[in-house]
């Protein structure tokens, strides 16, 4: 049997106990459980998202079969305004309506890899290896591969809001939109910036011949 290779991350070598933990030791190792509050709460408001879009799902049909006041609810969630009344679904409200769904669906994404991420990095192993619905990123999931992947579904999110901005433009000012326009680009600096770092301490793997 070949030794194990101590630059695997994936199965990294797990060094053998010699005594059971001091008090004070295990009792500081032991706080982490106290996440698991914060993971649960994360999960209550991933149920409000669920509930929040199959409103704005339901309000979106029933304006497409007529129903004015659904279209009314539409129209004033997702904040378009227009000096000609609205009189039926058009094709802007739709592209809205369906941006605010994407949005909705992208927060969720961002908190399931908090909430299952987080818990396997920082409070206790969840034991998925080889379930088949276990996501490929948690394989190698870590607390620098975590926050790349955060940065980015954030990115995701503020290009929706950007997008949704642009379609609605007439309804902002120029310095909301400039306002916009310079978060997104320095959430993507920003994220440019995490993986770079995280790039650098990341640990030089030799070469096979080597």
């Amino acid at each position: 049997m070949s030794a194990p290779d101590p630059f695997d991350t994936r199965n990294p070598p797990v060094p053998a106990r010699s005594s059971p933990l001091r008090p004070l030791p295990k009792l500081i190792f032991a706080s982490r459980w106290l996440q698991l509050p914060l993971y649960l709460g994360l999960i209550v408001a991933q149920a409000v998202y669920v509930v929040h879009f199959l409103v704005e799902l339901t309000h979106l049909v029933e304006a497409a079969f007529g129903s004015q006041k659904a279209l009314e609810a539409l129209i004033g969630s997702i904040g378009y305004k227009t000096t000609v009344p609205v009189a039926s679904l058009n094709e802007t409200v739709i592209m809205l309506v369906v941006l605010a769904l994407i949005d909705v669906v992208m927060i969720s994404n961002l908190l399931i890899m908090v909430i299952v991420g987080g818990y396997e990095t920082f409070v206790s192993r969840m034991d998925l290896e080889g379930h088949r619905d276990q996501p490929e990123w948690l394989s190698h999931v870590n607390a620098s591969v975590l926050k790349v992947k955060l940065a980015t579904a954030i990115i995701g999110i503020s290009s929706i809001h950007l997008l949704k901005t642009f379609i609605n433009a007439d309804n902002y000012t120029d310095r909301v939109l400039i306002a916009q326009t310079v978060i997104h680009i320095t959430f993507l600096f920003s994220a440019m910036a995490i993986a770079y770092t995280d790039r650098l301490m990341a640990p030089a793997h030799p070469s096979p011949g080597h």
